[in-house]
């Protein structure tokens, strides 16, 4: 069973709301809108749990916590050759691989 802790939360303030706003990655839907940061936090982790268990009861899958999922560490990211040009001087000019000044970038 998955708990509600280990999932990616996000407390931020609210100027239009006048109020704390927090978010849960991994259910994009779901928010919870408080006067103090520490109520919207546990709020926001209760409704988790709550979700949580109805998914199960009906069956449903549950997603997995951005901590639990593995990566390989790569991804494809396509650019104008312009812009692969001008990225290839650069590394070639700082004398670092394109990756390195990629990453530097990131």
């Amino acid at each position: 069973m998955t708990r509600p802790e280990d999932y990616a939360y996000r407390v931020l303030w609210s100027q239009q709301d006048g109020a704390y706003i927090a978010t849960v990655a991994e259910f994009p839907s779901l928010s919870c809108v408080e006067e103090n940061q520490a109520d919207a936090f546990f709020g926001i982790v209760g409704i988790v749990g709550a979700v949580l268990e109805e998914m199960e009861e009906s069956g449903e899958d549950v997603p997995a916590p951005f901590a639990n999922r593995t990566y390989s560490g790569k991804f494809a990211l396509r650019i104008p050759p312009e812009k692969h040009r001008e990225l290839a001087i650069e590394a070639a000019e700082q004398h670092v691989s394109l990756n390195q000044l990629v990453v530097s970038r990131l």
